[in-house]
């Protein structure tokens, strides 16, 4: 199968790729999850705003340059074969933009959607709780009504880029005595608002790039709630429809990977298992699967169609090959693998990239709970236990 483009869309790839050439530093940045990292990552995402090349479907109004999810791709594709740096603001610009998009009041578009695509405002993911991971609707924390505010009390964990990111968003149980999906309500807070405690949670790195997050009578303005009182569970649902869809992980990203994982095996041929050309070979044919089966799926939505629960069946498969790609590359490296820089002094990406994906098949939703989705929703199938 061979993707074909109109001119247009070719003259649109090459303005991309000379922009990324021009702009995307020679130089590897420090990671994301230190503060050294986070700077310059903030730093390129202002870069990238100067364009309007932080989020090119949304509205030119919203600081998008107003593009269709095909051309999207094509930008994904070029940026990470430009091996341009991980998105500090992916949180917001991928999963809230989108639901203040669905959600929003048009003054809530106006007040937050600009600064994210500009690179102003960084924001963090804080669903998960202590006794609340995979299944997010045993929630505790809450939100109390007094006049014009929300009091929130409890504790957040996992919550991503909260270690060094401006504002958060998450769900709170606003109806007391209220159970499961009932009663919750979605609210956006700054992370400098008095009674805001952060944790950094060091990772298997070292580095910190999740917190806790505690909340001591935090007091947050009710217009900083998307959609209504006690509609934040359909809201949840959205914002991790994205996660799990077409824009957290686009295809660009995993093609790039095998394209390296192939330079990897034929520098290291020589001494490679006999079976890891087999296995570089299904990591690229993987990555051009999912790239043919995500063209497919944003021609549907353009058509006016929607995702549904197949969502689930993108999130498995990417996660399922990030960690399959890179750890053929730790078979391929040998001992090596377990060196944070060669012995040339270059950084060794696919340690890190290794350690990463291990968790992608529990974030955004772990892939246990996605294969119950795809069961029941997709499937047919009767609920476990179900009598």
């Amino acid at each position: 199968m061979q993707l074909t483009y109109t001119p247009e869309q070719e003259a649109f790839r090459a303005d991309v790729r000379a922009w990324m050439q021009a702009n995307v530093p020679r130089e590897p940045l420090a990671t994301l999850e230190c503060r050294e990292g986070y700077d310059q990552h903030v730093a390129w995402e202002r870069t990238l705003a100067s364009d309007n090349w932080g989020m090119v479907t949304w509205p030119e109004a919203y600081g998008g340059r107003g593009l269709d999810l095909i051309q999207w791709l094509i930008f994904e594709e070029e940026y990470f074969r430009a091996n341009a740096p991980n998105r500090a603001n992916q949180n917001g610009i991928f999963l809230l933009g989108p639901t203040i998009m669905e959600y929003g009041t048009e003054e809530q578009k106006q007040r937050f959607l600009k600064p994210m695509a500009k690179g102003e405002v960084i924001w963090a993911q804080a669903w998960s709780e202590p006794g609340a991971g995979s299944d997010l609707a045993a929630i505790s924390s809450r939100g109390v009504r007094d006049g014009d505010h929300y009091v929130l009390t409890g504790q957040k964990t996992w919550s991503s880029r909260a270690a060094f990111a401006d504002w958060g968003f998450g769900i709170f149980r606003t109806e007391p005595n209220s159970k499961r999906h009932k009663g919750l309500s979605f609210i956006l807070f700054d992370l400098n608002t008095p009674g805001i405690t952060r944790r950094p949670i060091r990772q298997l790195h070292g580095e910190a790039g999740f917190a806790e997050l505690f909340f001591d009578d935090v007091r947050v303005p009710v217009e900083n709630r998307l959609a209504g009182e006690g509609e934040g569970w359909n809201v949840a649902m959205a914002t991790a429809g994205f996660e799990r869809g077409l824009m957290l992980r686009s295809p660009g990203r995993f093609q790039a990977t095998a394209k390296q994982l192939i330079d990897l095996y034929r520098k290291h041929e020589s001494h490679a298992s006999p079976g890891a050309r087999e296995a570089v070979i299904q990591a690229w044919g993987a990555a051009q699967a999912y790239a043919y089966n995500t063209y497919a799926v944003a021609a549907k939505i353009i058509a006016g169609g929607k995702i549904g629960a197949e969502a689930s069946l993108n999130k498995i498969f990417w996660s399922e090959l990030d960690r399959t790609m890179h750890r053929t590359a730790m078979q391929l490296l040998g001992a090596q693998a377990e060196l944070k820089r060669f012995a040339d002094g270059t950084l060794n990406h696919w340690l890190e990239g290794y350690i990463f994906s291990l968790s992608g098949p529990i974030y955004a939703g772990s892939n246990e709970i996605q294969r119950n989705i795809i069961a029941e929703r997709l499937l047919g199938l009767p609920r476990l236990g179900a009598g």
